[in-house]
């Protein structure tokens, strides 16, 4: 028993300090900054890091968020995968530029002899997006965001009609570069009838539902129509990236419904009146069609007679033919029996050993 006791003892204690000497697994750090400085959020979804869009065409140390990987084991590899953003192994300098259209979902660094892996993450997005990096089977997820640029581009939405002396609502938006809607700019609208203009300023919303988008109801006149121009200060142009639009145009036609619907109820007038003169036409036609049916039936009924009035004849003429037929057969049989008769007598008389026998 008391050897069973030291055995026991003596693995107790291997084991005790195998995991004492052993170092400990995937220990690497990992270090969030942006433009130097620490970042602020980005371990959960509620709390991204917050990047502003490179609106200058330049992936520069305060567009992205750096990730600094320390002490990884030796031949380690280390990936990451981006949803809603970009990787790039680098940021731009004077020589090596690094665009817009830089990097890539994935990114993947063989760590080799050293101990370290830095990379960058950037987004053109106000989508809330993710960059997991995984080191030796151990995965982590980090949050980015990214804040709209400076204003680039406005739309114009306005109906194409609308009734005279009715409400018409317009509405603008704004975005930035990267087509991000944008809350906070400044279009102004100018709405000319008739030789009078109206300019208005406008503030696009930063509300979720309606970020970037601001509306405008305006009153139509009696007639003519309605022409609408919005326009804003927008960025300046980088070679690369969607040219700016400050300016867009909209003209409501103004409708006058009281006379649409005279002009429509002529139309119908006249379309009320061909009808009646077409079911007119239909109506005498088949007053001709039926008549012309009645005669021919009346028609077919006189023939009728005719012909069963000539079959009567011609049936009434061979019962008469065949009465005299008869009778002329009866006569001649008679006259004939009577004169055999007569010669027969005759012969009897002279031979009265041969006589021959009288017809009836």
């Amino acid at each position: 028993m008391n050897s069973f006791k030291k055995v026991s003892l003596i693995i107790a204690a291997a084991l005790t300090s195998t995991m004492l000497i052993s170092p400990a697994a995937n220990a690497a750090t990992t270090t969030l900054t942006v433009a130097g400085s620490a970042a602020t959020g980005g371990t959960v979804a509620t709390a991204p890091v917050a990047l502003p869009v490179p609106a200058d065409n330049s992936i520069d140390a305060a567009d992205a968020l750096k990730i600094a990987v320390t002490a990884v084991d030796t031949g380690t590899l280390v990936t990451a995968v981006a949803t809603n953003a970009t990787i790039v192994p680098a940021l731009a300098t004077g020589t090596a530029p690094v665009t817009a259209s830089s990097g890539s979902s994935t990114l993947t660094i063989s760590v080799g002899t050293g101990t370290t892996a830095d990379f960058y993450v950037y987004t053109k997005t106000t989508t809330v997006g993710t960059v997991v990096v995984t080191i030796g089977g151990n995965s982590t997820t980090y949050y980015v965001q990214g804040t709209a640029g400076a204003l680039n581009s406005i739309t114009l939405t306005a109906p194409s009609s609308g009734a005279a002396a009715t409400s018409a609502t317009l509405k603008v938006s704004g975005y930035d570069v990267f087509g991000n809607l944008k809350g906070g700019a400044t279009i102004n609208t100018l709405v000319s009838s008739n030789g009078a203009a109206t300019a208005t300023a406008l503030t696009t919303d930063t509300a979720v539902t309606t970020l970037g988008t601001k509306e405008q109801t305006v009153t139509l006149p009696a007639s003519g129509s309605v022409v609408v121009t919005a326009y804003a200060t927008v960025a300046t142009a980088v070679t690369g990236l969607a040219a700016p639009v400050g300016s867009v145009v909209a003209t409501v036609a103004v409708r006058d419904l009281a006379g649409e619907l005279a002009a429509k109820n002529s139309e119908l007038a006249v379309a009320n009146a061909a009808l009646s003169a077409e079911k007119a036409g239909r109506a005498a036609d088949k007053v001709a069609s039926d008549k012309a049916l009645a005669d021919a039936a009346a028609k077919l009924a006189a023939d009728k007679v005719a012909s069963d009035k000539a079959l009567a004849d011609a049936a009434a003429k061979l019962a008469a033919d065949a009465t005299t037929a008869k009778a002329s057969a009866d006569l001649a049989k008679a006259t004939y029996i009577a004169e055999y008769n007569a010669l027969a007598k005759k012969w009897n008389a002279k031979h009265p050993t041969a006589k021959v026998k009288l017809k009836k």
